[in-house]
């Protein structure tokens, strides 16, 4: 029934498992894939999109680096926007509204279609462990199956319990059974485990709404896309709706808070922070009257409609009750109620930055067993789990992103040196570097990194070579073209900006602020440099980025560049935090529990911030 040995198997078939199995086999591994549903593979188990903000940049990092995440986004896609769009670079978010069973569907072909994935569908109940190592696993049926290496991404199904008022039971997810006996042994081998809580809200049936008394709320005008690849765009799209909730809603919600399992002791575990329940919303901001309610369809031809903003696990018929009073619901019919589930998860700490345990070797982790939440997230950790497999089975250097590298490097330092307590979501407020780590220069950051360890694909360079080649020409075609003032003054005068009395370099008009590409491209010589090179929005994109944020960008860059070389600058062991005011309290808390031993560490202790390690950093002279 199976290969002798394996040399990866990938435990679970979410978005980690699938990403860990992709990328480990595209490198060269023979890979098994193990999961307690084939048809499930590449599930959206609560809202269906990807992307938003920090997300989207962590899934067009993953394509660049060799993934399926964007492709498969891209191919199922029903709505795309880019967010944040008012604001600087750093901040752009793509997102994408996608067709549940399309993507499902995408990500189970793409699986398929790889060379060297093998699947099986059944539960892996146990490890085989052979002194510190593991060599493979024992499924729910007894039969033992031999890799060099093994992946666990578990996510919501280790113990997993669901609640929906005061019932309770034992599922991974609805519908589905929940896993045992990983995590007992895993305890029995000394690690640590928790529990996590998350929700998800009820679905309706898109027929019994009145969608003529919500927002609608459409997407871009001119949709872009997640992969760098050949990838279609959007040609047509499908209007997401907004409503909003009342003062009778939240009245009609709290008549089941005695039997909400959040608020009754049933649920001790900790939910995601950033993403919480309609009770949870309505109890922590009570002077609030209301909440949005985003109504998602699911697809492009199912009634089925997922309502953002309404998770819950109070009683199903307070929840119809309370969803019947919201505009344009008034008729709704349920498909399923919203519901809250528990599940084992394993505090990061426990792990290299490798994604391998401390304390089996071979052994790694990816996904919510990790403390996180959120598709893009797993699949990142997904990916970078089955490359390490692979280095590490085929005696080669780990493949570890820093920092100022990545989203992904920024969201696997912080679990491994943080920890975290309650399910981790990714912001762009996490990570000191966001100007470097944008959303369009993903592939530039990435792509060769990628392509050294045998991953990405030669196209995908050639590709990623041929936008630099031609964004850096156009850069210094700014750079060293003149622009007349009869020529510039009609575009500076259009934007408000102080006209000039004689000729400059294109490069200083370009960098003011509201010039836009659109401007320099009503100049002749700009138009024809466009036409004459070929050049295409993305690089067009790429270049006005680098002309007006260059100072901005060198910034942090040498930033980063300091923080390299003081990774092995010392603090003293009795350093006197309270001397330094400057610091914020937390900051000094934390670093005097902690004690850190440099720099380095004291910046990845959770609470203190990049303006605290500037205070350290002034006040030793550096």
């Amino acid at each position: 029934m199976f290969e002798e040995e394996y040399d990866v198997i990938v435990v679970g078939g979410g978005h980690a498992g699938a990403e860990a199995a992709a990328g480990a086999a595209n490198m060269g591994s023979k890979v098994l894939l193990v999961t307690m549903n084939l048809q499930t593979i590449g599930q959206m188990s609560c809202n269906p999109a990807m992307g938003g903000i920090a997300k989207g940049q962590i899934v067009r990092e993953i394509d660049a680096l060799g993934g399926y995440s964007g492709m498969v986004t891209d191919k199922s896609a029903i709505q795309f926007k880019m967010l944040n769009k008012s604001k600087g670079p750093a901040m752009w978010s793509p997102r994408a509204q996608n067709d549940r069973m399309r993507f499902a569907e995408e990500w189970r072909l793409a699986l398929e279609s790889t060379p060297n994935v093998d699947f099986y569908q059944e539960m892996v109940s146990a490890l085989l462990i052979e002194g510190s190592k593991v060599v493979g696993v024992r499924t729910s049926l007894g039969m033992d199956v031999r890799a060099k290496a093994v992946v666990l991404t578990n996510g919501t199904f280790l113990n997993g319990l669901i609640h929906i008022g005061e019932k309770q039971f034992g599922g991974g997810r609805a519908g589905e059974k929940a896993a045992t006996g990983i995590t007992e042994q895993l305890t029995d081998l000394g690690f640590d485990s928790g529990r996590m809580k998350t929700g998800t809200p009820p679905r309706v049936d898109g027929r019994s709404l009145d969608y003529s008394k919500m927002i609608v709320q459409p997407g871009d005008a001119h949709p872009e896309k997640f992969s760098y690849l050949d990838t279609p765009v959007l040609t047509e799209q499908r209007d997401c709706f907004m409503s909003h909730t009342s003062k009778l809603v939240h009245d009609q919600l709290r008549e089941g808070f005695d039997r909400s399992p959040m608020f009754n002791g049933r649920i001790k575990s900790l939910g995601p922070r950033y993403c919480p329940s309609i009770e949870d919303k309505i109890n922590r901001f009570s002077d609030k009257d209301s909440h949005q309610l985003f109504v998602e369809p699911e697809g492009w031809n199912t009634v089925e409609v997922y309502v953002n903003g309404f998770s819950t696990s109070l009683p199903e018929e307070i929840q119809f009750r309370a969803l019947s009073s919201v505009v344009g619901f008034e008729n709704v019919k349920f498909l399923r109620p919203g519901y809250a589930i528990e599940y084992d998860y394993f505090p990061p700490t426990q792990l290299k930055h490798t994604l391998e345990t401390k304390l089996v070797n071979n052994l790694y982790f990816a996904g919510q067993i990790n403390g996180t939440t959120g598709y893009e997230e797993a699949a990142s950790q997904g990916l970078m789990a089955g490359i390490n497999a692979h280095l590490k089975i085929s005696a080669k250097e780990p493949f570890i992103l820093k920092r100022d590298e990545a989203y992904i490097g920024v969201l696997i330092d912080d679990l491994i040196t943080k920890g975290t307590e309650e399910p981790y979501r990714m912001f762009t407020s996490r990570a000191e570097y966001r100007t470097l780590l944008r959303q369009d220069n993903a592939d530039l950051r990435l792509t060769p990194k990628s392509h050294s360890i045998g991953l990405a694909s030669d196209d995908r360079l050639r590709r990623m070579e041929e936008k630099e080649k031609k964004s850096d020409a156009f850069v210094r075609f700014f750079r060293n073209t003149s622009v007349s003032p009869e020529n510039i003054n009609p575009i500076l005068k259009s934007v408000d900006s102080a006209l000039v009395k004689q000729s400059d370099k294109m490069f200083k008009a370009f960098s003011r602020p509201n010039v836009t590409m659109g401007h320099m491209m009503q100049l002749d010589s700009v138009s024809d440099f466009v036409k004459e090179n070929g050049l295409n929005r993305e690089v067009m994109e790429q270049t006005e980025i680098q002309v007006k944020y260059s100072g901005y960008i060198q910034k942090e860059k040498n930033n980063a560049d300091k923080l390299h070389r003081l990774e092995n600058v010392k603090i003293p062991n009795n350093f006197d935090y309270s001397l330094l005011k400057s610091l914020s309290f937390e900051a000094r808390e934390k670093l005097d529990a902690i004690r850190p031993v440099t720099i380095s560490q004291a910046s990845r202790i959770s609470g203190v911030s990049p303006s605290d390690i500037s205070v350290l950093l002034v006040f030793m002279g550096r």
